[in-house]
């Protein structure tokens, strides 16, 4: 399966309907293990039946943008992902009516900051 086809379209995420939907926000730049298991984790307190990964925009991103919404599409764990920014998030939002929204931006960034800080202790 080309997980590629789990990336859709603002207007796609939209027009659909999905019971039991929560929205997982973030940057997806640095996927590590504990990513996987809070989206888990996520999905477990929840009740989610469907995980939609929304993928924002980074000020230090390591990749772009679509380089990151494939990796988060090839997670077992997401259904769906969209790329969006702050605006098109609360559209979402707004109109899919989700359990939940979850922001990672925060555990992102400190994952991302603890990536540089292991490449660079390594380096030494």
């Amino acid at each position: 399966m080309d997980t590629r086809n789990k990336i859709l379209s603002l207007d796609d995420a939209l027009s659909c309907a999905w019971p039991g939907l929560v929205i997982v926000a973030g940057g997806f730049d640095v996927l590590r293990a504990s990513l996987v298991r809070e989206l888990a984790a996520i999905r477990e307190r929840t009740g989610a039946r469907t995980l939609v990964a929304v993928v924002l925009p980074l000020e230090t991103e390591i990749l772009p943008r679509r380089a990151r919404a494939e990796l988060a599409a090839a997670l077992r764990v997401i259904d769906y992902v969209v790329i969006a920014d702050d605006a098109e998030l609360e559209r979402l939002a707004s109109c899919l009516k989700p359990l939940e929204t979850v922001h990672l931006e925060s555990a992102d960034r400190c994952r991302a900051r603890q990536l540089r800080e292991d490449v660079h202790r390594r380096a030494l």
